[in-house]
């Protein structure tokens, strides 16, 4: 779920902050509310450069109740890049508009802002090319569908490509569904998609968009800490060629839930920990690497390998890999691309 800071100055903002955060069941929020109009429930600040300069990386989305210019003052000194910026929202304090102004595609902005317009009974102000249009959106679509984008520069030209009406080709390595009159299947074009982790690009204009599908297996001796967890991963990762960034979450067996290296790992990495017992783990299928030890203490003959397929529901792609008492491998989550998918 999206973690979303919804910042407001006045009376009406704060009313409407908490009718927001009461009723956002789509999004984690925690509110900010200016000292003189604040709640027990709020967060009181006194400067708004202040708390945004310390919230700003903290969160999915901030949402300022507002005036636009006060927002945009707040939030510019902070602005880095698309790929990594805050979804940044305003809505007037009487809740008439819903405005995204940053991270509209990748960080989810615009979506997040009719999710809100509709919440509130307030109208969405899309400004987007491709949104107003109704036209396929490169960025939109890797957000929706959990994919990394290799080269803001080819997603700027396939775009482009989009808004002048050329045909852009598609190649995916993965099933896919409700691909738009946009794109043609092939490698005919000048400028292209590929979806698919292996690094090919089949047009001359191509980006590649890499699915964050892989969910790691971690078994470990109690009381191993953050630090050689995450050594182990590295070390793991790095020698199957595996890029970090596609990790979308971690797994283990019951009996290590609590282990606050692993937790801390998880944390850390924002990923998170999904945690079966060794009867679930014994259920899984495949060809693992058995150990008896291992069964002796957990009940199952392998922690790492099996975890990673039955949370994943897909196939083993790391197999055991063991560096300073943790054992880590790592299994591909299944990717269907749904073109009308959204984010949120």
């Amino acid at each position: 779920m999206r973690k979303a800071a919804v910042i407001s100055i006045t009376e009406k903002g704060r009313e409407l902050s908490l009718r927001i955060a009461q009723n956002a069941g789509f999004m984690s929020s925690e509110r900010f509310c200016f000292q003189k109009h604040s709640d027990s429930g709020s967060r009181s600040f006194g400067s708004l450069a202040g708390l945004v300069s310390d919230i700003f990386d903290s969160f999915d989305a901030l949402i300022f109740v507002c005036a636009c210019g006060i927002a945009v003052r707040a939030a510019a000194p902070h602005i880095k890049s698309k790929t990594t910026d805050p979804a940044v929202i305003v809505i007037d304090d009487c809740g008439r508009f819903v405005i995204p102004v940053l991270s509209g595609h990748i960080g989810g902005a615009n979506a997040l802002a009719e999710r809100l317009a509709e919440l509130i009974g307030a109208e969405a102000v899309i400004t987007t090319a491709t949104d107003t249009g109704g036209l396929f959106s490169p960025d939109s679509f890797a957000a929706a569908n959990d994919l990394i984008m290799t080269d803001m520069d080819a997603a700027k030209a396939v775009a482009a490509a989009v808004l002048d009406g050329e045909k852009v080709g598609f190649v995916s390595g993965y099933e896919y569904r409700n691909m738009p009159d946009a794109l043609t299947s092939g490698e005919d074009c000048d400028i292209g998609l590929c979806v698919g982790a292996e690094h090919i690009e089949p047009f001359p204009v191509t980006l590649r968009l890499v699915p964050r599908n892989i969910v790691l297996g971690i078994g470990c001796k109690r009381g191993t800490d953050c630090q050689t967890i995450e050594k182990a991963v590295s070390y793991a990762l790095g020698g199957a060629g595996i890029g970090s960034d596609r990790v979308c979450g971690v797994a283990t067996i019951d009996i290590k839930a609590d282990e606050p290296g692993l937790a801390g790992f998880c944390e850390k990495n924002g990923l998170e920990l999904s945690v079966c017992t060794a009867e679930e783990l014994m259920s899984a299928e495949g060809d693992f690497t058995a150990s008896d030890f291992v069964k002796s203490v957990t009940g199952a003959d392998n922690v790492c390998e099996r975890s990673a397929v039955k949370c994943s529901g897909g196939s083993l792609i790391l197999r055991k890999t063991a560096l300073g008492g943790v054992t880590v491998a790592a299994a591909e989550k299944p990717v269907i691309l749904d073109f009308e998918r959204k984010m949120l």
